[in-house]
């Protein structure tokens, strides 16, 4: 009898830190939804003004930030987006490494994980950027997005079989891209949301849009690594701005940069929509 009564106490404590681990989990990823709403919400507009030649070029994540250095307090949005940032990319290795999400172990699962993880390494990097941007706030200066990706390019044909390897980073990046245009199409985003039916019939369509848009903005970007990797020619990358950029110039391009910018801000505002209403069920084995 004595036994369990000294046990209750310790089943209750770990309980509660169960309880508030999971809430702390749940937290950091509703910032993180929101951070990347907000990250796309801003991309899209820049790319919606390039289109409508009321900005030079279309803009980057790592650009876009800079551009944001120049606002009042735009050190706190910086600031708030990398704690942002870096709490969505945490929550993408619970759902890779733990399936937070319940996925299962069939190959369309491992290939969904996959996904997660490659998305966690993206955003844990640009959490990573946005923390160094601060760090040189006082410096800031415009980003040359294209030299950036030339340099990277040829950093990689530098190393052994380089070739290749900028080959395979470009045909991921057409994978991601033809995966967010199969889901845009494909995809019941109502299944992610714990919102009423006439809610869900409102944002969903932000979803399918936004991910078409964001598949449709990317391929091009693993077309030109391709390119550079089969030609091993470090010229032929382009950043991501750059390769809407290369989109604007071809037969009807203002109008195609225009429906992107808008597929982009429409996944943003989904970002928005499910930092509030999306399930985050975490993992048991995260939890005390």
């Amino acid at each position: 009898m004595s036994t369990s009564i000294n046990a209750l106490p310790r089943k209750l404590v770990k309980r509660v830190q169960r309880t508030n681990a999971a809430k702390a989990i749940e937290l950091a990823s509703r910032l993180g939804y929101a951070a990347r709403g907000l990250v796309y919400l801003g991309l899209g507009t820049v790319v919606l003004l390039a289109a409508l030649d009321l900005t030079p070029r279309a803009k980057g994540v790592k650009g876009m930030l800079r551009a944001w250095a120049d606002w009042p307090l735009g050190w706190a949005l910086i600031g708030a987006i990398g704690v942002g940032l870096a709490g969505f990319a945490a929550w993408r290795v619970l759902q890779a490494v733990f399936d937070a999400d319940r996925h299962g172990r069939t190959l369309k699962a491992w290939a969904v994980r996959a996904g997660q993880a490659f998305s966690g390494l993206v955003y844990g990097g640009l959490a990573l950027s946005a923390f160094e941007l601060l760090d040189e706030l006082e410096d800031v200066g415009e980003i040359d997005e294209e030299q950036s990706a030339h340099h990277a390019a040829r950093t990689v044909l530098d190393l052994p079989y380089g070739d290749a390897l900028l080959i395979a980073a470009g045909l991921a990046v057409v994978a991601f891209a033809v995966g967010n245009v199969v889901q845009g199409l494909m995809q019941d985003f109502s299944k992610r949301l714990d919102c009423d039916d006439k809610t869900c019939r409102r944002v969903v369509p932000l979803a399918k849009a936004g991910y078409g848009a964001r598949g449709l903005a990317s391929l091009p970007l693993g077309v030109f690594l391709v390119m550079a990797g089969l030609q091993a020619r470090a010229g032929e990358a382009r950043s991501w701005g750059g390769a809407l950029q290369a989109i604007e110039h071809q037969p009807f391009g203002s109008g195609a940069l225009v429906l992107v910018a808008a597929g982009l801000i429409a996944f943003g505002l989904f970002g928005l929509v499910e930092a509030r209403y999306r399930r985050i069920r975490p993992p048991p084995e995260v939890t005390p």
